[in-house]
C-alpha cells in the first residue's frame, strides 16, 4: 500500500512525516511554504520522544502523482478545502482507490461519497501544531496519536485494516473500527470548544463553555438518532497511548482552529458547531450556544480580531452562563 497524504499541515505533516520515518512508501500534496520548506530541506517531526528531519516526497497537486490500483488516499486538509481536493483527486483519474477522511468533523465522508465510491472515515486523536514551514509537533506520547479507522458509513475491510498496520508500525495507535463515525461524532463533541479557545485564548478556563456546548450537541445528537462514543480521556486506550505532554523548546499545545487563524487562513468552524446547527434545525431542537460560537466566528473573520481577542467573561454573559 502508498499512502498519499493530501495536505500537509499539523496532522497530514506529522502522518506523512512517521510513515516516511518508518520505511513505508509515501507521498505528500502539499502547497505554499511548506511545500517550498519540505522539498528544499525535508519535515522535521517533533514530539516529547522524537525530533527527526526525513525526507518526503512531495507535489503541488493530483495531477503530478501517477495513481496506482493499490494507493491509499488520506485526506487532510480542513473541510472547508475539501470539496476542490475531492475534484481534483478526481480529474487526475482516481476512482476506485480508497480515500480515509483523515480530519475532524463529520461532513467530509459525505462530501466524498458523492463522487467516490470507497470512503472511509478515520477519528484523530493528535494534539499537533504546524505554524513554522517543514516542522510538525506532536505533543503525544508514547504514540505520536491514535486513530479510528472503518469504512463509511459502517463496516471494516481490507484497506482499513492494512491502513491501520502501516500507521501502527509508523507509531501510532491506529485501530480498524466498523462503528468508525459513532467516534468521529463523539470527537465531533470535543473539537466545539475550538472557536472558544481561539477566540478566548488557550489558557482561558472556558471549561462551563464547553461544557455546556457539548450538552447542546448531544441533545440534537439524540434528537437525530446519531449514537456517539466517548472518546474524551474517558477512553482508557488514551492513557496507554497519548498522554500529552510539554515538548521542550516548543510552543505550548493549541487548537487546530487557533492556529488556522495564527496563519491566516480559513476555519472550520461552520463544519463543526455548524454541524450541530443543522442538525437542530433538522430535528426540531433549538442550539444557541453552537448558533452564537457561529456567530463568534463569523466576527473574529469580518472584524479581524486576533486571536485571544475576546474576553470570555462577556461571551458568558451574553450567552447567561455566568452562573455556571
Amino acid at each position: 500500500m502508498r499512502v498519499i497524504v493530501y495536505g500537509m499541515g499539523a496532522i497530514g505533516g506529522i502522518v506523512a512525516a512517521a510513515l516516511a520515518r518508518s520505511g513505508a512508501e509515501v507521498v505528500g500534496i502539499a502547497r505554499g511554504r511548506m511545500l517550498e520548506a519540505v522539498r528544499g530541506k525535508g519535515l522535521r517531526l517533533i514530539s516529547p520522544d522524537v525530533d527527526v528531519t526525513v525526507p518526503v516526497p512531495v507535489v503541488a497537486t493530483p495531477e503530478e502523482i501517477a495513481f496506482r490500483s493499490d494507493d491509499a488516499i488520506l485526506l487532510c486538509m480542513k473541510t472547508q478545502d475539501t470539496l476542490p481536493a475531492l475534484e481534483a483527486l478526481r480529474l487526475a483519474g482516481v476512482r476506485d482507490q480508497p480515500v480515509f477522511c483523515m480530519q475532524n468533523s463529520v461532513a467530509n465522508e459525505r462530501m466524498a461519497l458523492r463522487v467516490l465510491p470507497d470512503v472511509h472515515g478515520i477519528t484523530v486523536m493528535l494534539p499537533a501544531t504546524y505554524l513554522t514551514p517543514g516542522e510538525v509537533i506532536s505533543y503525544c506520547s508514547p504514540k505520536f496519536g491514535m486513530f479510528d479507522i472503518g469504512r463509511y458509513p459502517e463496516g471494516a475491510d481490507q484497506a482499513d485494516e492494512d491502513l491501520a498496520a502501516l500507521l501502527t508500525t509508523a507509531g501510532f495507535a491506529a485501530f480498524a473500527d466498523p462503528a468508525v463515525m459513532r467516534s468521529k461524532h463523539g470527537k465531533l463533541l470535543l473539537n466545539l470548544g475550538n472557536i472558544s479557545g481561539a477566540a478566548h485564548g488557550a489558557a482561558t478556563d472556558d471549561k462551563a463553555l464547553r461544557q455546556a456546548l457539548q450538552a447542546e450537541a448531544e441533545a440534537v445528537l439524540h434528537a437525530a438518532g446519531i449514537p456517539f462514543a466517548d472518546v474524551s480521556q474517558a477512553d482508557p486506550r488514551r492513557a496507554l497511548y497519548v498522554n500529552i505532554k510539554p515538548v521542550p523548546g516548543q510552543l505550548p499545545m493549541s487548537n487546530s482552529t487557533l492556529q488556522s487563524l495564527k496563519r491566516g487562513g480559513g476555519i472550520e468552524t461552520d463544519y463543526l458547531n455548524g454541524e450541530i446547527c443543522l442538525l437542530g434545525r433538522l430535528h426540531g431542537v433549538p442550539t444557541p450556544l453552537n448558533d452564537a460560537m457561529m456567530d463568534l466566528a463569523t466576527r473574529m473573520l469580518r472584524e479581524g480580531i486576533q486571536p485571544g481577542g475576546v474576553a470570555l467573561e462577556q461571551t458568558m454573559a451574553a450567552l447567561g452562563l455566568n452562573g455556571r
